[in-house]
């Protein structure tokens, strides 16, 4: 029926819209108490003594729980913790330390969550206060190797380094930062526990259900099937709800204690403590190239900042080592302890920092040689992976570029710096590669056609907001042969087929395989039941014969022999067809390389006196395999690029030096992109299918919409002003000096 990659609107949309969608904080329970977490205001110590005597007394206070009343869990509280994003290091009140200011050190919880609030604020603690790092300007001298950078090395070495920078006609040799940034998704993080018995219901704001079971049934030390996780809807997660954190565990264990239902939502300045964000780096990138411009060496050192609980890294090199062909070069990784919260994935985790320096550095050279920015990318595209190898499963990036370009307008610049401007204004255009990797796991689905002819098709797979419900439904509908009106898919569930999680872009590479699997499987199985039936009229029509359409089988040499879904199965006793499929992947990334690929082309326009700089327009073109659905991927791409202005001339987080605490802990000083700094955003797709990635050629495009961005946009200054900024955001302050 190829409903497939036509803009269907939002399944989820009415719901949104009317506020019949539930999220986690919503879900009406009986007896519902409601809990606020108490936090740390000091970053490195102990907690010496607790004064919550007056709090308790306080009116609607049903509990407080600190380290002194709360259960001792299995290993400490330490069950649950492996190898993210499932298990972490958790702050479950299990002893005194305190490792980060933020860190949660009791829950409160009450009648009302006024009450709780109150309460709250009311609970004294005196603290041993010791020696606090958190200026990772000083923490940088003291670096150690993690032991991994993802699934890959941490460090890197091919061909001889020095050989290729001493035979250079041009050497690039910078550093480059990105500060400290937080997820801030409209909704909070939020949890609703409630135990029946000894079994566990959570309703928790997740990209990953089943993770979010594993990590609480390990913790808690009990069964995961005595835990189910319901999340039919999420308000934003961009990567800081794919872990498990303190407070899910936190609302079973004080719902438990109480034996009722527990709300927990996390208040504003919580998100920036114990829920992730994306670390401090500084990157030093050098490039050399000889006179044609064919790249000889490139060497990216990245050092990142992670806690005292936890290692976590920020791999910024990964990009480095793929995307251009180079001979000689050299990445590695280091990490630096400073007393926050363990960092965590934040969109394009690694890319979206690592992209910056790679890409502005480029430019770098295309100036220092007098080579447009584009050719010279050309001049080094990679045709194959340079680590191994592989061929791409498909790379259209040369494609990228050229479309990209021609709808820019990018013939029409000038490459001098300061040598363009409109209405007194500093104009600049720069560009930049986007890229990352095509991820796929193993993915379950089940699909059931009713009675009446309509289907629901499961699978505990999550959606954003990003169209997960609405692409799922078009891949179901195609496969099964029924309008997109006759099905229902349903998500959210961990007692529904598992689902990986709803990160690195897989959801749609991963899941999709297997709702069309189940839809086919179901589909075959109400076939066979039709032509098998002595009294269908399709009884006998060879197999090979049988079309399906609009929620019809028919023959293909007959079209008079046609009977209804819901006919075949009335004459069956109207029990539904089932079919449950796994998909998973097979020995692709033995052959083959995934990665997506885009060309991002900015224009900004710099005011020569104040500094200020406004991004007039954007324009990108992307390589991203069969694309499911136009209108949900445009929004997708386009609120990554969106998110990339955010963090190019504004996100950072402030910590105070003293304290440890963000300074900036808000909506209103944590700055990201309004309506007001976003212009015209034009968003291309070039046609492509990827056959090695999975049955539809669709490879997933949650992040590859931030990458490039950064350096596109940095790079579009330096051409407008002649003034290199090296070190994110790009605030007028950094333009003017």
């Amino acid at each position: 029926m190829n409903t497939i990659g036509q803009a269907i609107s939002r399944t989820d949309g009415h719901a949104k819209v009317t506020g019949t969608a539930l999220y986690s904080a919503e879900h009406p329970l009986p007896r519902m108490a409601h809990a606020v977490l108490v936090t740390s205001t000091i970053a490195s110590g102990s907690i010496m003594s607790i004064d919550s005597a007056h709090a308790a007394s306080m009116q609607g206070v049903l509990m407080i729980m600190t380290h002194v009343t709360a259960p001792k869990l299995p290993a400490g509280g330490k069950g649950g913790a492996g190898s993210p994003p499932a298990g972490r290091i958790l702050n479950l009140l299990q002893d005194n330390r305190i490792y980060y200011n933020n860190q949660p050190i009791a829950v409160v919880v009450a009648d009302t969550l006024e009450h709780a609030a109150a309460a709250a604020q009311q609970v004294r603690f005196t603290f041993k206060k010791e020696d606090v790092l958190v200026d990772f300007a000083v923490a940088k001298n003291n670096v150690f190797s993690p032991k991994k950078a993802k699934d890959e090395a941490t460090d890197t070495n091919r061909g001889d380094l020095e050989a290729g920078r001493r035979g250079a006609a041009a050497l690039v040799d910078a550093v480059y930062s990105t500060p400290m940034e937080h997820h801030n998704p409209m909704e909070p993080h939020a949890t609703i526990a409630a135990w029946d018995g000894d079994h566990l219901t959570l309703y928790d704001a997740t990209q990953y259900v089943s993770g979010v079971r594993t990590t609480v049934s390990k913790t808690l030390g009990i069964s995961p099937e005595n835990v189910r996780v319901i999340c039919p809807y999420v308000g934003g997660g961009f990567g800081c709800k794919g872990s498990t954190w303190s407070h899910v565990v936190l609302a079973a264990m004080v719902a438990r204690e109480m034996g009722r239902p527990v709300k927990l939502s996390l208040e504003r300045p919580q998100m920036f403590g114990p829920v992730g964000h994306r670390p401090n780096t500084e990157q030093h990138f050098m490039l050399a190239a000889n006179t044609s411009g064919k790249f000889t060496a490139m060497q990216h050192a990245v050092i990142a900042s992670t806690s005292f609980m936890e290692d976590w890294l920020e791999t910024a090199a990964l990009t480095t080592r793929m995307l251009y062909d180079c001979p000689n070069q050299q990445t590695s990784h280091r990490l630096t302890k400073i007393h926050t919260a363990t960092p965590t994935f934040m969109r394009a985790p690694g890319e979206a920092s690592g992209t910056f320096p790679l890409e502005s550095a480029i430019d770098e050279m295309a100036y220092a040689l007098q080579i447009d920015p584009i050719s010279l990318r050309l001049q080094n595209y990679a045709d194959k992976n340079p680590e191994d190898g592989k061929p791409w499963s498909s790379k259209s990036l040369r494609e990228c570029y050229r479309t990209g370009a021609e709808r820019f307008g990018w013939a029409n610049r000038t490459p001098q710096p300061r040598s363009m401007q409109k209405n007194g204004m500093l104009v600049g255009m720069g560009m930049a590669t986007a890229t990352y990797p095509a991820n796929r796991s193993q993915a379950s689905a089940s699909a059931t056609i009713l009675a009446d002819g309509s289907a629901i098709v499961r699978s505990g797979s999550q959606d954003l907001g990003t169209g997960t419900y609405t692409i799922m439904t078009q891949v179901a509908a195609d496969a099964l042969g029924l309008p997109l009106n006759k099905v229902q898919f349903l998500l959210g569930d961990s007692q529904m087929p598992k689902a990986p999680v709803s990160g690195g872009s897989q959801s749609a590479a991963s899941v999709a395989p297997a709702v069309r699997a189940a839809a086919l499987a179901a589909r075959l199985q109400l076939i066979n039941l039709a032509i098998a039936d002595p009294g269908s009229s399709l009884s006998g029509v060879p197999l090979e014969n049988i079309l399906v359409e609009d929620g019809w089988l028919s023959s293909s040499t007959d079209p008079k022999r046609r009977e209804s879904f819901a006919a075949v199965i009335a004459r069956h006793g109207g029990s539904p067809v089932v079919a449950t499929m796994d998909a998973k992947p097979g020995d692709e990334k033995k052959q083959y390389a995934f990665h997506s690929f885009g060309a991002v082309f900015v224009e900004v326009h710099v005011d020569p006196d104040l500094g200020t700089t406004r991004v007039e327009r954007v324009v990108a073109s992307y390589s991203i395999g069969q694309l499911l659905n136009a209108k949900t991927g445009h929004s997708q791409l386009m609120g990554g690029i969106v998110w990339g202005i955010g963090m190019a001339l504004m996100e950072e987080t402030n910590i105070d030096a003293r304290f440890g605490r963000a300074v900036n802990g808000n909506l209103a000083e944590y700055h990201v992109p309004v309506n007001a700094d976003v212009h015209s955003i034009e968003v291309m797709v070039v046609d492509e299918n990827d056959p090695h990635i999975n049955s539809l050629g669709a490879r997933g495009i949650g992040e590859i919409g931030i990458t490039g961005v950064c350096a596109a946009i940095a790079n579009a200054v330096y051409h407008a002003t002649g003034k290199r900024v090296r070190d994110l955001p790009i605030t007028l302050d950094k333009v003017m000096t």
